[in-house]
Order: structure tokens, then sequence, then C-alpha cells
């Protein structure tokens, strides 16, 4: 029986409020005042699915709201000083200099913060300007005009059992139409996924590339605190897996810290777990030494969309744009992207405030590419193109010492843009052929297990609902992944979620636990026969991180 679903109608449409997508429905409204505005957000409430570092740079904030100190932003801590460590073996390591550092990880003049509630604050600005937020509401599907173009989106239904029937509690999703609709859903988004497969955004740009970041938040005795601290490390434990990324502690404010791992989705030894390999990056005296008497209070983990320039998809299309993580304007040389996220929302917000003035509905609005161009953000990506593909050719070690080189020497003028083809899931090699990797047990103190940890992530799911993990074809993780790649989603999962079960006749079989999904979207990218979808579960699934 197909339901008739109701429909409302505005100007424009935002799919998600993170920074991208908020900036975008606050500049709208600060163009035109009379634009009607709606953002769907399928968190709980705003910042409930928002997980970043996070050191934040200003620009883009300062460019929305010049008095945003004077209107209580929450900036947390003002950065008062850089450590960037290499670490050597699980003991040894040596403190680089800062002139050996490339100068896009100095950090003076930004602020370590919380970017849930720096969201939840821009949500209460949008709607002081008039901006319609509906959080708990997942956009599920992209509507279309006849012709092709987006009209808009439906949110998802509510109260459909595991088995697809209508519960008591069923209610149809609703259709939000605008004469524009933007994107801005975070890294690896549904729609923009299937936005770039139906437009074929992604014709002229090479594969996108991906991290994933695990990070826990830690009240840590006051002597061992010092406000302001920036600490960022490359290196072990990594290195010994051959795999690449970063380590990350920034000293927050009330006696926190914010430590994390960031591994990119490139690595090829399909033994490696990122979870574990966060666990142990926290042993190094270096991190260590600031843990020890603290206690653990939040856990998380997201990916984050980091190709760079030559892995960005064309953002614009009949009807609408991709915004933020969703076209990946994360500015990996940084580790930033919260500013370049915003400020292309603001871009995209402008383009259409203009055409909407001129009284264009849902043609393709192709002046965005030149718009987008002459914006700081496209010229900091520019200079920075090649950071991520150096890291990638060769290591972080000589990788930052070729960025080094191009930044801080030539400013990112040198004539070439290097290439980096392969997509991640292509890179794992067959088990076999790997080391395998024997992580250690939690010590309950510093490191962990990922149940204990996916209990801080206040992750829930109503739990009779269809699963929102699907396989294009069920008999691909017993039949192709197990035998080949040891089944790599039951480590690359940093909740999980995914499982080989033994029944008592000693049959093994591919469990999905998707109760403990904490929306990271890992499974999707890395999976290596790209058999992993991940949809939108019902709105106000998944974490509800309380300041991430």
């Amino acid at each position: 029986m197909t339901v008739e679903r109701e429909y409302m109608e505005y100007d424009v449409v935002i799919v998600g409020a993170g920074p991208s997508g908020l900036a975008a429905a606050c500049r709208l409204k600060q163009v035109n005042e009379e634009l009607s505005v709606v953002v769907v957000e399928k968190g709980s409430e705003v910042g409930a699915h928002i997980l970043s570092g996070a050191v934040f740079e200003p620009s883009a904030l300062a460019e929305l709201f010049p008095d945003y100190k004077d209107m209580g932003a929450p900036l947390g801590v003002e950065v008062k000083g850089d450590d960037i460590h290499l670490l050597t073996s699980a003991s040894g390591g040596i403190k680089l200099p800062n002139f050996m550092v490339p100068k896009t990880m100095h950090n003076h003049g930004n602020y370590i913060l919380s970017m849930g509630n720096m969201c939840r604050w821009l949500a209460e600005q949008a709607e002081n300007l008039g901006v319609e937020i509906f959080p708990g509401f997942a956009a599920a599907e992209v509507v279309y005009h006849d012709d092709g173009r987006v009209k808009g989106i439906a949110t998802g239904d509510m109260g459909v059992s595991a088995s697809g029937e209508q519960k008591d509690s069923y209610m149809p999703g609703m259709e939000l139409h605008g004469k524009y609709t933007l994107f801005a859903e975070g890294c690896r988004g549904m729609l923009g996924k299937q936005l770039i497969k139906k437009f074929n955004l992604d014709a002229n740009c090479e594969s996108q590339h991906y991290g994933i970041g695990i990070k826990e938040v830690w009240d840590i005795p006051a002597e061992k605190h010092q406000p302001g601290l920036v600490v960022h490390s490359a290196g072990w434990p990594l290195t010994e897996s051959g795999s690449a990324g970063g380590g990350f502690l920034y000293h927050a404010e009330n006696n926190q810290v914010y430590l994390g791992l960031i591994v990119d989705l490139s690595y090829s030894n399909p033994h490696v777990s990122p979870f574990d390999e966060m666990q142990r990056f926290k042993t190094h005296p270096t991190m260590k030494q600031y843990l020890e008497g603290g206690s653990r209070v939040s856990y998380g983990a997201r990916a984050i969309t980091k190709g760079g320039l030559q892995s960005q998809p064309k953002m614009s299309f009949p009807g609408g744009f991709l915004i933020g993580d969703n076209a990946g304007t994360l500015n990996f040389a940084k580790i930033k992207g919260n500013h370049t996220a915003m400020k292309s929302g603001m871009v995209a917000a402008e383009t259409i405030a203009k055409a909407i003035a001129d009284g264009k509905t849902g043609e393709e609005l192709t002046e965005f590419a030149d718009n987008y161009k002459n914006s700081s953000a496209y010229k900091e990506l520019h200079m920075q193109r090649n950071f991520g593909p150096a890291q990638h050719k060769f290591g972080n070690i000589i990788g930052s010492a070729y960025a080094f080189i191009d930044i801080n020497i030539f400013s990112g003028k040198l004539p070439w843009t290097m290439s980096d083809p392969k997509p991640d899931y292509a890179a794992m090699k067959p088990a076999a052929q790997c080391t395998k990797i024997d992580y250690p047990k939690p010590d309950n103190e510093i490191t962990f297990d990922k149940l204990s940890s996916v209990f801080l992530s206040n992750t829930n799911h109503e739990e009779d609902q269809p699963c929102h993990l699907t396989l294009a074809n069920p008999d691909i993780p017993m039949q192709e992944n197990y035998p080949t790649f040891d089944e790599p989603a039951q480590r690359y999962c940093p909740a999980g979620v995914y499982e080989i079960v033994e029944s008592e006749s000693g049959e093994k079989s591919f469990q999905i636990n998707g109760q403990n999904c904490v929306h990271c979207k890992t499974c999707d990218i890395k999976d290596p026969a790209q058999n992993i979808t991940w949809v939108c579960p019902e709105g106000a699934g998944g974490p509800n991180y309380p300041n991430m």
C-alpha cells in the first residue's frame, strides 16, 4: 500500500545541523530575512551526532557573526601552545621544534572547543534569525521533480518493524520541498552518495579518501592540566603496521582533555583495528602522563573526508548543492574542516539567495563553482592540495618533510598537483600476506574494550526496526571477506557492530549488532567488497554526544 505523504514548502531545505548546514541557514536569513529556511537533523538534538577534535579556526565564524565573542559563542580555551611529537616506539619519541613543522599546524589564534556545543549555539542563532530546525528527523530519501531536478527530501517513516510491517506507532515520513536543497550530511552522507552517483558529480575528480577519528574525553587531575596546550603526534603505533594517520591531545576547559587517533582508511593490513590502535596510543608515555589518575567520560568515532581538492566532487546539481564534509571540504594539512565547511555553506547560501531573488527555482547554479573558487576555503585547500597525497605516497615522515618544503617555503605554489587515485577499500591486502597484530587486553584504567566505550557514547536505536546496515549480497562476508581478509569488519568497526559468531555445531556466521552503531560510516567506506551500505535508521537513533 502506498501512503500519501504530507509535504511542506520552503525556499531552502537543509539536510544536517552541522557547521556547514547551520552556517548556510544563518547566512541565508542574513542576506534575505524573508526566505523560508528549514534544517532537518537526524540526531535527537542538534549536536548529538557531532564529533570533532576540535581545534577551531574562527575565520568563517568571524565572517558570519563579527561580534561572536560578545554574542557568547562557546569558544572553550584559546590555544596557548603547540607540541608536535614523532613517536618512534612504544616508549620513545622526539618533540619536533616549531621551525620544522608545516605552518598549517600552528594554531595561534585558534580555540579548543566542543563542536557539538558550537553547533548548538549556531542553531540558537539560526532560530533567532527565523530558521526552523527539526531534530530527530532523518532525511531518508531525495525527492525529484519530473524533469530530474531535486525537489527536496522525505523524512524516514517511523514505527516500521524489523520485518517491514507497520507497528501501532507507525507514522509516515513527510516531504520537505524547496526551491533549493543543501545536503550537509557530513562525511559519506547517505543522500550525498546517491546524488554523486545520479548526477555523475565525481566524473572529473579522483577517488575520495577517508580516515576514521576515534575520540575520548577525559577528566584529568588539575595539576596535570595545561589549558590551551595542543599536542599532535605521528608515528607509533600506526607505523608498526605500515599505516598512516596521527594522534591528538587537546587541553580543553574544566580540567578536561580531548584525545584521539585518526587512522587513514587507506591502510593495507586487514588485521588493523583502529579502535585498538587508539587504546595503544594512550599507553605511550607522552600521552599517558596526562591520563594517569584521570577518568574517561565520553567516547565516539566518526569518519572524516580527507581527499582534499583532487577528490572533491562537483558540488552543484539541478536543485541543490553538496556542502561541508559531504563534499570533502576538510583541510587535512591543518587537521581542520569546521571553518572550511562553514565557508562552503555560506558561499552556497549567498549563491542561492541571489538566484531566488532573480526568480530562479531549481535551475542548476553553475556560478557557484566560480564563487567557491574565489573563496578563502578553496584557496587554502589549493595551497595545501599535495599534503594528503604526499602522506600516502611517502608515509608520514617523508610526507611531512615534503609538506614543509611545499607549504612553508613555496606556499603551495609548486607547479604540480600530486595524484592519489586508488580508493581506500582497494588498498587492503589478503590477510595471509600481512602480519597478525596481537593487541593487549584492556587494563580498564587507561585502555578499554569496545562495548564499555560504546556505552559512553549514549548510543541507542529503536530495536524493532529494519537493520540500517544493509548487505547487497549477504553471502559475501563469509564466502569472500572471511577467507581472504579474515573479515575486517570485525576490526575496522569501532563499536562492535560486526562479529563472526560460532554455533554449538561449530558453524561460523556473520552477525550485525546494529544497536551498537555510532554512525561513523567506516563500514560503508572500507569494506573491501563494497557490499555494505549505511542507511539512516529511525530519526533520533544513534549516539547522543553531550560535548564532543
